[in-house]
């Protein structure tokens, strides 16, 4: 078995659904989880936090992306980092895929 995981194209790996939000783990360990996500255009998942630090990357399309008590717009190629407990919640304004990473050992 290898030491490593490679995943040569990330976006490949996310189906965005016709209608709601498919999300699939795409590694795991101790230390951290990925998650892929894909929404359809108008799926929400409305604000929530995490005792833990966590990571997204905007692998395309576009959304609303809620941080406290900020709304930004992003577009594939945003990324943001989270430290524990940020209010942040996603509205998919266009098809998009999504990248979570939960970084496990960074809690507060």
């Amino acid at each position: 078995m290898a030491p490593y995981t490679l995943l040569e194209n990330i976006g490949a790996e996310i189906s965005i659904p016709e209608n709601g939000i498919l999300s699939r783990t795409l590694f795991s360990d101790e230390a951290l989880k990925v998650i892929g996500f894909g929404f359809s255009a108008g799926q929400e998942l409305s604000a929530h936090t995490a005792p833990m630090a966590a990571m997204l990357y905007f692998v395309s399309g576009e959304a609303e992306l809620t941080l406290g008590t900020e709304k930004k717009l992003v577009h594939a190629g945003a990324f943001v980092h989270m430290p524990p407990h940020t209010p942040h919640g996603i509205l998919a304004k266009t098809p998009l895929a999504m990248v979570l990473w939960m970084l496990k050992q960074v809690t507060s």
